[in-house]
């Protein structure tokens, strides 16, 4: 079994979070022994890229979800660097502006979603809408409660349209988010990461799990799956997800387009600018 089976969160599935080991390593019981899989996953990634950006006719939407220092930075600095930056796009989600309130919560979402022969990788997400607004009740119950299903129709959409997606939540111990936490506190380079709400979340924690367990089992689909990725561990975390984006990508029977022009006239063109001017 890979670890898109492994780790899929099944049509209907409702994971329960706190049974699942953050700390998983599978067989893989170093980076070491991972660094050679993870390198050939991101390998391929790349070559399947390219044939993504030249063939211009899908895209692939990534959802990264996670806890404060979950590892959704870790994910898109070590996974998808090695992508053509022509056909990539990163947007991090943060506290909707007062023009995104104007509007259904959708809208900001819905213009960075990726256009044909693009990859784009979400930080944070439209899920902040059935997450964040419900453990501090920003919105009331029937209003958070409506979205799954505006969600769910609106990946639909996109899926119609092309696009492949992929839905991972980085899931972590509190225990690792703590020592985490601690290193920021200690690295000056990282210092700047650190915000006030940091440890007033972790008061939260279960209010959270139980948000992201019934946002997940309402919103996993065939067509925008979740995978709920063991995190605890940084290299097994770009280990699993690389497979997963790597094999997906496979399936998206990407291939070279052909010439859009004629190329015995541009042969004539290029041997006729070879003999030079004297020669034509």
């Amino acid at each position: 079994m890979g670890y898109r089976e492994e780790f899929l969160v099944k049509p209907g599935a409702k994971p329960q979070l706190g049974d699942i080991d953050p700390a998983y390593k599978g067989k893989h019981k170093s980076h070491e022994k991972a660094a050679l899989v993870i390198a050939e996953s991101l390998a391929q990634i790349g070559q399947w890229q390219y044939l993504l950006h030249a063939d211009a006719s899908q895209s692939l939407l990534i959802v990264l979800q996670g806890l404060d220092a979950a590892g959704k930075d870790g994910v898109i600095r070590h996974i998808f660097t090695g992508m053509d930056p022509q056909g990539t796009r990163v947007f991090g989600f943060k506290q909707p502006s007062a023009e995104d309130l104007a509007h259904d919560f959708l809208w900001r979402i819905h213009q960075r979603a990726p256009g044909r022969g693009e990859v784009v990788i979400f930080n944070r997400s439209h899920y902040e809408d059935v997450l964040v607004v419900r453990v501090h009740e920003l919105v009331p119950r029937e209003v958070w409660s409506r979205r799954y299903e505006l969600i769910n129709d609106f990946e639909k959409m996109l899926a119609q349209n092309g696009t492949r997606i992929l839905k991972f939540y980085l899931h972590i111990s509190p225990e690792e988010q703590l020592e985490r936490f601690k290193r920021r506190l200690e690295d000056p380079a990282r210092q700047w990461k650190i915000s006030e709400s940091d440890y007033a979340e972790r008061a939260l924690w279960g209010e959270y799990m139980q948000a992201y367990e019934e946002a997940i089992e309402r919103t996993s689909t065939r067509l925008a799956p979740w995978f709920v990725i063991p995190a605890n561990h940084k290299w097994f975390r770009d280990l699993a997800i690389s497979q997963i984006v790597a094999e997906t990508m496979s399936e998206m029977d990407l291939k070279t387009p052909p010439p859009r022009v004629d190329l015995a006239d541009i042969r004539k063109k290029y041997h006729a600018a070879m003999r030079g001017p004297d020669q034509a």
